[in-house]
């Protein structure tokens, strides 16, 4: 892994897991962390909520050509067709190599830039778009675009290079998802949208909400990841489990 801490608004941060690069910007005065996942050996690209500044993503993506591998011996890559291959990934990052946008839940401050973003970023096949079942209405609604793919608990999303595997976290929204990356010789990464954040769970509106959050929690991440998972949030810095799970019966008892 390469990397640093979260970055400021409009600061890029790049990291790698194994075959996947993971860049990120922070974005708008809510500070919307977005992330851009990179198969470095195919160039498909995955962009975790577009949630404003499209001229940040687009720079984000076209960035993220330098993170798609040369086959060996293809550092000028020309004259073969491997190299071809790299050279076309390479083009496709000025601004029409992305693949899919997930929104994490339909919440208006992780979509703002989804409409402008399927439109312009993606290539001759368009962009996929994907949410929580649960969330798509509203998501299409607020956005008035399409989603492509309504993601249940236990769907696991496959890319050209990686998967995404889905974990729905119900109680921030009804539709709220986490993504799961996993990479042979890495740690877990867990992209948790507004669910989780370094010192707790997040906003829910009712007991009965944030009763329906930290059983999600428990069961489907603290009970099954180890403590070396990292956590990227929907804001704010990156946590691991372990940092956070000593806390789960003091969130319990305060109630949020």
């Amino acid at each position: 892994m390469m990397g640093a801490d979260n970055p400021g608004t409009g600061d890029v941060q790049a990291r790698r897991f194994g075959e996947v690069a993971v860049r990120t910007v922070a974005v708008s005065e809510m500070e919307n962390n977005v992330y851009l996942l990179t198969g470095t050996a195919t160039g498909q690209r995955v962009l975790i909520d577009a949630a404003d500044e499209p001229e940040a993503i687009a720079a984000l993506v076209a960035a993220s050509a330098d993170d798609i591998a040369d086959p060996a011996g293809t550092a000028d890559p020309v004259g073969t067709p491997e190299a071809d291959d790299v050279a076309d990934a390479r083009g496709a990052g000025r601004g029409d190599g992305l693949h899919a946008v997930i929104t994490t839940h339909r919440h208006w401050d992780h979509h703002r830039a989804l409409a402008a973003v399927l439109r312009q970023l993606g290539g001759e096949a368009g962009v996929m778009n994907i949410a929580g079942v649960d969330d798509a209405d509203a998501i299409e609604e607020e956005t008035g675009t399409t989603v492509d793919v309504r993601a249940e608990h236990g769907d696991v999303l496959e890319f050209d290079g990686f998967e995404l595997s889905v974990i729905a976290l119900r109680g921030h929204t009804p539709g709220s998802i986490a993504l799961l990356l996993r990479q042979d010789g890495e740690p877990p990464v867990l992209f948790t949208g507004d669910s989780l954040f370094p010192g707790g769970p997040g906003k829910t509106w009712s007991a009965e909400d944030f009763t329906s959050l930290m059983d999600d929690l428990q069961e489907r991440v603290f009970g099954v990841l180890p403590d070396e998972t990292l956590v990227f949030p929907g804001h704010g810095a990156p946590t691991t489990l372990g940092a956070e799970r000593p806390h789960l019966g003091e969130w319990r008892a305060r109630g949020w």
